[in-house]
């Protein structure tokens, strides 16, 4: 059963998995790679927490996500940083 709030996998309508989907349209290649495969590979299978923190993440700006992702530079949110573990962890 799916946290509250949020829906499962199955349970996200199109329009919802497009809408994340142009959300991780980034200015960067790079961005726009890591992104849409975390919400490929790891988003379907992650908890409330790590949903509500990537959706978070998705309003940090370029600079800043390149900083975290690409970069590898600590963030400083903590709830944040759990959303860039789990982007990277998806990597490959």
């Amino acid at each position: 059963m799916p946290a509250a709030g949020l829906k499962s996998d199955c349970a996200v309508s199109n329009a919802e998995r497009n809408k994340m989907r142009w959300r991780c349209r980034r200015g960067m290649k790079e961005l726009d790679v890591m992104l849409a495969r975390y919400l490929t590979r790891g988003y379907p299978h992650a908890d409330e927490a790590e949903r509500l923190a990537f959706i978070r993440l998705l309003e940090a700006s370029d600079p800043e996500l390149a900083a975290w992702l690409i970069y590898r530079q600590p963030c400083p949110d903590s709830q944040l940083a759990l959303a860039v573990a789990a982007v990277c962890a998806c990597e490959g």
